[in-house]
């Protein structure tokens, strides 16, 4: 396991969670209830939910390969890519 890319992986982690998560968690009770959403907002919240989901994506990668990877090991050290 290589502990450098593992703690840059949970920073990236931590940078999704705080830009788009609350974007997509779902609202709670309230006066949102009796308004149905636009078209145009109902297209922002998919947006977001794709952007959010694409990130995390590379966040689970990106750990994976922190875990299987050596220790010292870089991102660009050959091997194909995607």
């Amino acid at each position: 396991m290589d502990p450098e890319r593992l703690k840059q992986a949970y920073a990236k982690l931590r940078l999704l969670d705080e830009r788009l998560t609350y974007k997509v968690r779902p609202r709670s009770g309230g006066a949102g209830l009796l308004a149905r959403p636009t078209a145009d907002q109902l297209e922002e919240k998919v947006r977001d939910l794709a952007d959010y989901t694409l990130e995390l994506k590379d966040v689970v990668q990106e750990l994976i390969l922190a875990i299987g990877s050596k220790p010292g090991s870089t991102k660009g050290g050959g091997g194909s890519t995607g």
